[in-house]
């Protein structure tokens, strides 16, 4: 266990670090949400690109880890947005936050930075298939069931239309295709080129956790306790739970890419699911299940490996 708490507890430190400099105001939140624009717009880009056009396209895409992780996200979203549909009686639009709180991980600003100190490079093809999935499938999923229900004129077709448009300048989907541009055409990039590239993917993981801290200041734990509690258990026990099964169960993949898809699983939702809950009128409940799952991972996700590594059910850790 110390082991895993010597890989977990730096990222968690990084994390208060940006919450007490915030807090205390020694850097501004506004400069903070410059930092996480940074972040997703060239940082966690570059990433992909690094990750992906340094390997040929046949070590990279992983059909049984897609299968696998993208199935068992998208049966956790339907879990979620079903109960919460069904059973809690909550209208369309919250009832697709509530799926996308529990399958939606923070894989490039959380789960990364953890991954990558417990499996190096192989980090990185996972995050890579780990964004395949959430920008390509599941993001245009929910944005469609989302939209479709707003009641703001629009038709299906319009409201599809304008998903795959904004899709289409999505900074991490222009990352992923550049990326296997690459790849597949076998080019490699000048030194000065992929030297820019290097730097700015290697500032990722530890300003994204600067900025998930900042990030935290000012929301509040109040309300809602009973919607906040089922995305919260969904997201950190169920969501992992499922990815765990369905890797144990589907054929045999590189074990340390089972290892990096529980881990993300393992991950709270995606830093920007206040502002899908903002779309939709519902930002006070996603900004307190977002600082409660976060504040909670560092217990599932130390825990979670903490067994994968005793077990060895995946085979032994590095």
């Amino acid at each position: 266990m110390a082991d895993i708490l010597a890989i977990t507890t730096p990222i968690f430190l990084i994390i208060a670090i940006g919450y007490f400099a915030v807090y205390r105001n020694i850097v501004p939140q506004t400069v903070v949400r410059g930092m996480g624009a940074f972040v997703l717009n060239f940082a966690l880009p570059c990433l992909l690109i690094r990750a992906l056009a340094q390997r040929d396209l046949t070590e990279v895409i992983e059909p049984v880890y897609l299968l696998a992780y993208g199935g068992g996200s998208a049966l956790v979203f339907a879990i979620g947005f079903g109960y919460a549909l069904l059973i809690a009686r909550k209208s369309q639009p919250n009832a697709t936050l509530q799926g996308m709180g529990m399958s939606f991980s923070n894989s490039g600003f959380v789960g990364y930075p953890i991954v990558s100190q417990l499996l190096g490079p192989t980090a990185e093809v996972a995050l890579a298939l780990c964004l395949i999935i959430e920008n390509l499938i599941m993001i245009p999923m929910a944005l469609v069931l989302g939209d479709s229900a707003r009641g703001d004129g629009q038709t299906l077709r319009q409201v599809l239309t304008k998903s795959f448009i904004n899709l289409g300048k999505n900074p991490i989907v222009l990352g992923i295709l550049a990326g296997l541009v690459i790849s597949l055409s076998g080019i490699t990039l000048p030194s000065p080129i992929f030297k820019a590239v290097d730097m700015l993917a290697s500032a990722s993981a530890p300003v994204a956790l600067f900025v998930i801290g900042g990030g935290l200041v000012g929301l509040e734990l109040k309300g809602l306790r009973v919607d906040m509690g089922r995305i919260v258990s969904g997201k950190l026990l169920l969501h992992p739970l499922i990815i765990f099964a369905l890797f144990y169960l589907l054929p045999d993949i590189d074990p340390m890419l089972q290892v990096a898809g529980v881990a993300f699983a393992c991950s709270p939702m995606l830093s920007i699911y206040p502002i899908f809950g903002q779309r939709y009128g519902h930002e006070g409940l996603c900004a307190a299940s977002l600082m409660m799952a976060t504040s909670l991972s560092f217990l599932t996700i130390s825990l979670a490996l903490w067994l994968l590594d005793t077990t060895h059910v995946f085979g032994p850790l590095p």
